[in-house]
């Protein structure tokens, strides 16, 4: 018996447990009025014991079915131990899905994270190169106005005399003089 036949046989039992209630139901109507009719109360109950003793037949039989299949022994026509295993396969797909997921998403903070750090290194280094080429374009200004300075006094800007009598020499128009003595701006 497939899945499908158990399930129009357990509809089939609960229309039998309707049919079974609704002749109680008439017997006892049939019973509280004024003037009753036993023999129509007699033919109720008579259907509702009949409908009563076919119910219980009919769930003992899935009782028993249930029983067979619930310890997993094997049997003819059970899918159950089938059925089991594709729900634990679906099971650990979906926990292996929510796994990959929460790895994704772990992932991608940390990628966030690790690109931000790059970039705000860059940015420092970036800055760091700034604030070199300002201080060597500081120094090389600095270096052309004391060297526009020297000129001006009187000395060459290269390989020129000093006033002490020595020669000059550097970058820029700074020189020391090699004879000892001070340099001249």
């Amino acid at each position: 018996m497939n899945p499908l036949d158990k399930i129009h046989a357990l509809d089939e039992i609960e229309k039998d447990i309707l049919l079974c209630m609704q002749s109680a139901g008439l017997a006892l109507q049939e019973l509280g009025k004024e003037k009753s009719s036993q023999k129509s109360a007699e033919t109720q109950s008579q259907q509702f014991l009949k409908s009563l003793s076919s119910v219980e037949s009919k769930l003992s039989e899935q009782i028993n079915y249930l029983t067979q299949v619930s310890t997993g022994q094997p049997h003819e026509g059970s899918g159950y131990a089938s059925a089991k295993v594709l729900q634990m396969a679906w099971h650990r797909i979906q926990h292996a899905r929510s796994r990959v997921r929460e790895l994704e998403e772990t992932k991608a903070k940390h990628s966030h994270a690790a690109r931000q750090q790059q970039k705000r290194q860059q940015e420092h280094a970036a800055a760091q190169q700034q604030q070199q080429q300002a201080a060597a374009a500081a120094a090389q200004q600095q270096q052309q106005s004391a060297g526009a300075g020297a000129g001006a006094a009187g000395g060459s800007a290269e390989g020129g005399t000093t006033s002490g009598g020595g020669v000059a020499s550097g970058v820029g128009g700074l020189g020391s003089d090699t004879s000892g003595g001070m340099p001249t701006n």
